[in-house]
C-alpha cells in the first residue's frame, strides 16, 4: 500500500470511531489514537490500528481530528507536526476560528495542510462516508485534504473560505439548529395543548412554510418517540450555541433571538446534565411532547 495511503484518526469516539471505520472500508491505512482505552479497544473491534501514544503519530501523511475543544486542537497538531512527513490535517472538530487559522498557520510554516472541516450529519454519517463539510482552508491546503475530505463526504463539502471560515459557518449551522430545536419544541407544545397530536401537527409543518429537518426528522424520530438517541451530546450542543454567540460577540455582532435560544441550552444544561442527548432539550422547552417528561419526574413507558 501506499505510504500516502497512512492516514491517522485522532479521537476514537463517536464521530471518530465512525470516520475510522469509513476510511478503513475505503481502503486506507489507518491508525487510531484515544486516550479511552475502550474507545482503542472499539476501534480494534473493526479492524482499525491504535495506539495509546500519541507520538506514534507524528509525521502521518493524512490525519483526521475529531476532538472535543479547540484547546485539544492546540495541543495535538505541534505533535503531529513533529516529525515530517504530513500532508495535510483535516480537522472536523467543532472549533474556534482564532484556532484554525493559528494551526493553519503552523502547518504552513512546517510544509504541511491545515483545514477546518467541522461536520455535519451525525454519526450515520461519518459510517457511510456521507457527512457534510464546512472547509475553511487556502487553495492549497484544500488540494492537499482533498483525498480525505473526498473519502468522508463522497464530495459534499462547501469550501467556505479561509481557515476558520468553516468553523464559523458550523458554529452557526449549529446555533440555528439549536434555536430551531427550541422553537419546534414550543410550537409542538401549543399544538399538544389544543389537543392535537404533535407528530400530526409536525408533520404538517414540515410539508408547509415553516418545516425543517428539525420538525420533519429529529422530533419525530428523536422527541416523540422517547428514545433520544441521535449521538451528540446536550452538553457539545450547548457549548457550540454558546460558543456561536461569543464569536459572533467577538466581530461586534449581537444576534439577539440566538442569544435567547442559546441561553435556554444552558438551562437545560444545567437541569439535565451534559451527558443528555442533545434532543432532551425537548423537556426543558416542550416536556408535554416527549414520554421522558421534564426533568426529574417519572413517566411510565
Amino acid at each position: 500500500m501506499s505510504n500516502n495511503r497512512r492516514v491517522a484518526v485522532i479521537g476514537l469516539g463517536s464521530m471518530g470511531g465512525a470516520m475510522a471505520s469509513t476510511l478503513h472500508n475505503a481502503g486506507w491505512n489507518v491508525i487510531g489514537f484515544d486516550p479511552s482505552e475502550a474507545a482503542r479497544t472499539a476501534a480494534a473491534g473493526i479492524g482499525v490500528s491504535t495506539t495509546a501514544e500519541l507520538q506514534d503519530l507524528a509525521g502521518t501523511p493524512y490525519a483526521v481530528l475529531s476532538l472535543p475543544s479547540a484547546t485539544i486542537v492546540e495541543a495535538t497538531v505541534p505533535v503531529l507536526l513533529s516529525a515530517p512527513g504530513t500532508i495535510a490535517i483535516i480537522d472536523t472538530t467543532t472549533s474556534e476560528p482564532g484556532t484554525s487559522t493559528a494551526m493553519s498557520t503552523l502547518a504552513e510554516s512546517s510544509g504541511a495542510a491545515f483545514v477546518d472541516a467541522p461536520v455535519s450529519g451525525g454519526r450515520e454519517g461519518a459510517a457511510t462516508g456521507s457527512l457534510s463539510a464546512f472547509v475553511g482552508a487556502t487553495d492549497p491546503a484544500l488540494k492537499a485534504a482533498q483525498p480525505i475530505l473526498e473519502a468522508l463526504t463522497g464530495g459534499k463539502y462547501a469550501h467556505i473560505g479561509g481557515p476558520g471560515s468553516g468553523n464559523v459557518v458550523k458554529l452557526l449551522n449549529n446555533v440555528l439548529a439549536a434555536a430551531n430545536l427550541v422553537a419546534v419544541g414550543e410550537a409542538l407544545g401549543v399544538a399538544k395543548a389544543y389537543g392535537i397530536d404533535p407528530a400530526v401537527a409536525a408533520r404538517s409543518i414540515s410539508d408547509a412554510s415553516g418545516g425543517s429537518k428539525v420538525s420533519a426528522a429529529m422530533y419525530p424520530n428523536w422527541v416523540l418517540s422517547g428514545t433520544h438517541d441521535s449521538g451528540f451530546s446536550l452538553g457539545l450542543m450547548a457549548r457550540d450555541a454558546a460558543l456561536a454567540i461569543e464569536v459572533a460577540r467577538q466581530i461586534g455582532e449581537r444576534p439577539e433571538l440566538l442569544a435567547a435560544a442559546a441561553g435556554q441550552w444552558q438551562e437545560a444544561l444545567a437541569a439535565l446534565g451534559p451527558a443528555a442527548d442533545f434532543t432532551e432539550i425537548a423537556r426543558t422547552v416542550a416536556p408535554a411532547v416527549t414520554p421522558a417528561g421534564a426533568p426529574n419526574t417519572t413517566h411510565a413507558a
